[in-house]
């Protein structure tokens, strides 16, 4: 299956072109609050790059957030655009999960300003915390290495390649039937911080 993947939740643009187990072209740069401008143009490369026609895709898949409401907008409208001009599937998965990547005894930690973080832990495929909002003075993270912006605990981050976890994470991928209902996971609401 020839897929195209977007994240665009948080700091970086990332865009993959893989054909089942294999990674064709990827390119993945910080452009925090840059994605909007840079997307298209590098959608575009990346296709060059690869020798394939954006209408050859079988299927896209789309980190949902939390993160960059903006920024998961951003994706998701060219996801919807090509999916409702096309046969293509669409697919999402959350940015957290994602950022970890399949790993074991990983806590994801997103800076969601004013002391407070989109955190989700887990353990390899298991889920032991789902995504969620935390005061960073309410997170426990002794027991885990931390994906993403451990400096708000003033650990270390263990490496991130975004683009070779969408490979890693393929099966946990969830499909969207209804493409035109397709929204952002935006977990800044009242009921996210009584988690």
């Amino acid at each position: 299956m020839l897929t195209l993947c977007i994240d665009t939740s948080y700091k970086y643009l990332t865009i993959v072109l893989m054909n089942d187990e294999k990674i064709l072209a990827k390119y993945s740069k910080e452009c925090f609050k840059g994605q909007s401008e840079a997307l298209l143009p590098c959608t575009k490369d990346l296709f060059e790059k690869a020798k394939i026609k954006p209408f050859d895709i079988d299927a896209i898949c789309i980190a949902k957030g939390p993160g960059s409401y903006t920024g998961v907008r951003i994706a998701m409208t060219l996801g919807k655009v090509i999916c409702s001009l096309s046969k293509v599937k669409l697919y999402t998965i959350s940015t957290l999960r994602l950022y970890a990547g399949g790993r074991p005894n990983t806590m994801v930690l997103l800076d969601a300003r004013a002391k407070r973080a989109y955190v989700a832990i887990y353990d390899k495929e298991r889920v032991i915390l789902n995504d969620c909002v935390k005061e960073l003075s309410d997170i426990d993270a002794l027991d885990y290495q931390i994906v993403g912006d451990s400096n708000l605990l003033q650990r270390e981050s263990a490496p991130l390649d975004i683009a070779e976890n969408f490979l890693l994470t393929r099966d946990l991928w969830e499909r969207v039937e209804d493409v035109d209902h397709l929204t952002p996971v935006y977990l800044k609401d009242n009921n996210a911080y009584l988690k």
